[in-house]
């Protein structure tokens, strides 16, 4: 998608840091087996929030904000935490929101079966445009084709 080098830098380390916010969440609920509830859910939504509060300071780190920041937004502006909607949310985050739904649905969680890649790539069609930016999908489903292709070859 054209990023310079800079970018994709930044890009690595918001990635592996898109989740440190959960650090904030108490273990009763990052490791509870069953659904959360609402209250539940209202304490998990705060982790974008608090990855921004520890990262922001951090000079080096900024430019990898968007990430663990906004990956949790949606296309729709159905998302948290800021309900950014379209293109107002960051690039890097519309990508990696769709791989981090593709990761987290395709691997077991202590409260469901891993689902299948079929489903797995069924469902993020169906969110296109509602929770995925449209453009994105469409260049994530050409790069899975293509690394399927190539692992028949």
């Amino acid at each position: 998608m054209n990023f310079s080098d800079k970018e994709t830098q930044d890009i690595r380390r918001g990635v592996l840091l898109h989740d440190i916010g959960k650090m904030g969440i108490p273990d009763s609920i990052l490791h509870k087996p069953g659904p959360l509830t609402e209250a539940e859910w209202e304490t998990m939504r705060k982790h974008p929030k608090y990855a921004y509060d520890m990262i922001a300071p951090i000079m080096y780190l900024r430019n990898s904000l968007d990430i663990p920041y906004c990956h949790h937004e949606k296309w729709d502006g159905t998302g948290y935490p800021r309900r950014l909607k379209g293109e107002t949310i960051p690039l890097s985050a519309r990508i990696f929101s769709i791989v981090d739904v593709y990761d987290a649905l395709t691997y077991d969680r202590p409260y469901r079966k891993a689902w299948s890649k079929e489903q797995t790539i069924k469902y993020i069609i169906e969110q296109s445009g509602k929770h995925f930016d449209p453009h994105v999908v469409d260049i994530f489903l050409k790069l899975i084709n293509e690394q399927g292709t190539r692992a028949l070859n």
